[in-house]
């Protein structure tokens, strides 16, 4: 497949066909993945490949009581998850929680997440990662560059199997449970949970903003880039 296709049309599928995935597909996606970047080439990421059915509906459930508070979020009008926060806009979300769990329909992804063709959960070996922001007074995310290049391969890998998927996070903020369903050994943090499958539709050309909307030359209030 064409890269500049593949980088254009990689969008975020939770559709999939009533087709399996095999063992040997994951395998070879993960195969061609693996020569993702990270930070010292430490390579500190583990899959699991989960296909117990019971495994699959527990993470279902965490999935869902997370999602619950995602969507309280949007209700309250605030950033899902959002490190700044304030403790009266956290106190909103809480007051819509109700009405976010009553909104959830019997189609919706999270409900049909334990059913999706290939679920695999991508756990990040915490000593690692080079959390070169650690000390700084704000959010910390930079020991995130040596895991999440290798989901997004995960994703572009996965086109030549013909297959499509999306890379969540939403069940990471139930992570405990998690660990417990999967054994998840201390010194470890899940990084995402991704699901593949055969699309239900064709993947199109994704919409996003132009390069002139947030890239500039020189500061972060310079001038736009040239066409």
């Amino acid at each position: 497949m064409d890269l500049r296709h593949a980088l254009r049309s990689t969008s975020a599928v939770r559709d999939f066909q009533p087709r399996p995935v095999e063992e040997s597909a994951i395998r070879r996606v993960l195969d061609t993945a693996r020569f993702a970047p990270s930070g010292g080439n430490r390579q500190g990421w583990r899959v699991i490949d989960v296909r117990d059915p019971e495994r699959r509906r527990a993470i279902r459930d965490a999935y869902l009581d997370a999602w619950v508070e995602y969507l309280a979020h949007l209700r309250a009008g605030v950033t899902p998850f959002s490190p700044l926060l304030t403790s009266e806009e956290r106190a909103a979300v809480v007051a819509h929680h109700a009405e976010a769990r009553a909104s959830i329909g019997p189609d919706d992804f999270p409900v049909r997440l334990d059913a999706v063709p290939a679920l695999l959960v991508v756990c990040a070996r915490l000593g690692s990662m080079a959390a070169t922001d650690q000390d700084l007074d704000r959010y910390h995310f930079i020991g995130g560059a040596s895991v999440y290049p290798f989901v997004w391969s995960i994703l572009l890998a996965a086109r030549e199997e013909g297959l499509a998927g999306v890379m969540t996070t939403v069940a990471v903020a139930r992570e405990p449970a998690l660990r417990a369903i999967l054994h998840i050994p201390d010194g470890f943090a899940i990084a995402a949970v991704v699901a593949l499958g055969h699309p239900q539709h064709e993947l199109t050309r994704l919409r996003r903003r132009e390069v002139d909307n947030f890239a500039t030359r020189d500061s972060f209030d310079g001038p736009p880039l040239g066409p």
